[in-house]
């Protein structure tokens, strides 16, 4: 069983977004994972991160975006955290502005991992309830509380 908390850390966490455009929201979610401890080439993985958003875009509508790729050289899946009061342009598939984003990244050797943390990511967010709660709760413990108690309910 995979737990999203598992591979989120608060750190990777942003209350609030400062990006206005698709790059800058993968730079400043990508950012986040320096603050762990975890080496990464930021611009490799922002340049991993485009070319996944060629084949289409990761905002799948809802004011959600789940942006991920694989990383050669990376250890274990990780995931960032941020939200954006304002929206951000994301080229989502219903046109519409994303507020709630989800980073996965993942080693390159690690298909069946990668897929089960996406599809976990994705059904936690079809519930417009978490949905709410995520954009309304006040803190980065909160936030962190939210993700923490559904991603329990999730199994």
């Amino acid at each position: 069983m995979m737990n999203i908390t598992d591979l989120l850390q608060k750190e990777f966490i942003i209350e609030e977004l400062k990006s206005k455009s698709k790059k800058e929201v993968l730079y400043e979610l990508s950012e986040t994972f320096l603050r762990g401890n975890i080496t990464i080439d930021l611009d490799a993985m922002v340049e991993v991160l485009l070319e996944r958003e060629k084949l289409g875009s990761t905002g799948i509508g809802d004011g959600i975006a789940i942006p991920h790729g694989k990383l050669p050289g990376l250890e274990n899946l990780i995931v960032s955290f941020g939200r954006s009061h304002t929206g951000i342009d994301f080229d989502s598939l219903d046109g519409k502005p994303v507020h709630i984003f989800f980073l996965l990244m993942a080693p390159e050797n690690s298909a069946g991992q990668h897929l089960k943390a996406l599809a976990k990511i994705s059904r936690m967010l079809k519930e417009e309830e978490f949905r709410k709660k995520l954009m309304n709760t006040a803190t980065l413990d909160d936030i962190y509380h939210v993700i923490e108690n559904k991603d329990a309910a999730y199994i």
